[in-house]
């Protein structure tokens, strides 16, 4: 195997020399270069100088990291550099908490991932347990507070709302935590909550409290069902009976007044017919004594009259009539039978 001559050192350092002398770097002009940097300074400083803030925000200006002033939406400048810092704050936008579950999609930053089966494990009043789900619906009510009063505001919120609702659940029975006392539950949630926040200068109002899903433990959830439908069973059956008892008393009620007002007006009728009866007596005794064989004979053929109209057609023979044809009158119709 053939090897190559060796090089001459002092050849090889001549053309490393040279190639450095080849490759020298080219002159750049001082004024290039500080037009480079203007330029890059003036991009910088629009870049830092303006912002936008969104339709429902507004936003806190810092100068130095203390509190300057806030703005409302649009378009605004303030100083370059860092010397202003901006914090757009959504205050014009309801925001919303979930305690227990978690929807996918939501948009709320301060929305915590973790930590829902323990939210929505509580203690009710009767020391039985309860699966309880609920929203916290509210808005940024005053920034400055928001941000400089409470070191996190979002996670106190969250921390004290957990905290009323275990306090107002722990003073009811599981029955009226799963069934009837929902709305209840609702309210006395709300006014602890809006107090407590108040009292923490969160910055933020309370304005919705709603609960979800409640429910007994896995373990004691069917047996919890077949007590609950046994009692809705009994409030139907109640139900039914006050419905067929207000539909029967009154019914009877308006029987017995009918009855009732009936044996009035037939008491009444009886009255004033024997009043009258009497007053036409008396009228006709006052006559009577008055002229009694005219008033005798008067009534005697009043009375004849009212009798014999009603016998129909008599004929009437003296007993020495003779030669006497009998004529049956066919053309008029016979008298009714009474």
């Amino acid at each position: 195997m053939s090897t190559l001559p060796a090089i001459p050192e002092s050849f090889a350092m001549t053309n490393q020399l040279d190639s450095v002398e080849t490759f020298q770097m080219p002159h750049i002009p001082v004024r290039t270069i500080t037009g480079v940097i203007a330029i890059i300074l003036l991009i910088g400083l629009a870049w830092t100088s303006c912002y936008t803030v969104q339709a429902e925000s507004e936003g806190v200006v810092l100068r130095f990291g203390k509190f300057l002033k806030t703005v409302e939406p649009g378009l605004h400048f303030k100083l370059p550099f860092g010397i202003d810092q901006v914090t757009v704050l959504p205050t014009r936008r309801q925001l919303k908490l979930e305690f227990g579950f978690l929807t996918p999609g939501y948009t709320n930053v301060d929305q915590p991932t973790k930590e829902a089966a323990e939210e929505r494990s509580m203690v009710t009043g009767d020391l039985n347990a309860a699966l309880v789900e609920w929203v916290v619906q509210y808005r940024i009510d005053d920034p400055k507070q928001y941000l400089f009063d409470v070191r996190n505001p979002a996670q106190t919120l969250r921390d004290l709302s957990e905290a009323a609702m275990r306090e107002v659940i722990g003073d009811r029975t599981v029955d009226e935590v799963i069934t009837i006392g929902r709305q209840d539950i609702e309210i006395s949630a709300l006014a602890r909550m809006q107090e407590l926040a108040k009292r923490y200068m969160l910055g933020v109002r309370v304005d919705q409290v709603q609960l979800k899903n409640v429910n007994p433990p896995a373990e004691v959830e069917a047996s919890f069902n077949e007590v609950n439908k046994a009692q809705q069973d009994r409030e139907n059956a109640i139900n039914i009976a006050n419905g067929d008892y207000n539909e029967a008393v009154p019914r009877a009620r308006g029987q017995a007044d009918q009855a009732i007002r009936g044996a009035e007006g037939y008491r009444f009728k009886r009255v004033n017919e024997a009043e009258g009866d009497v007053a036409s007596f008396n009228a006709m005794l006052g006559q009577y004594a008055k002229a009694p064989e005219i008033t005798r004979t008067r009534l005697y053929l009043e009375t004849m009259g009212d009798v014999l109209s009603m016998t129909g057609q008599k004929i009437i023979i003296d007993e020495s009539m003779r030669n006497l044809l009998p004529i049956l009158p066919l053309t008029e119709k016979p008298l009714e039978k009474r």
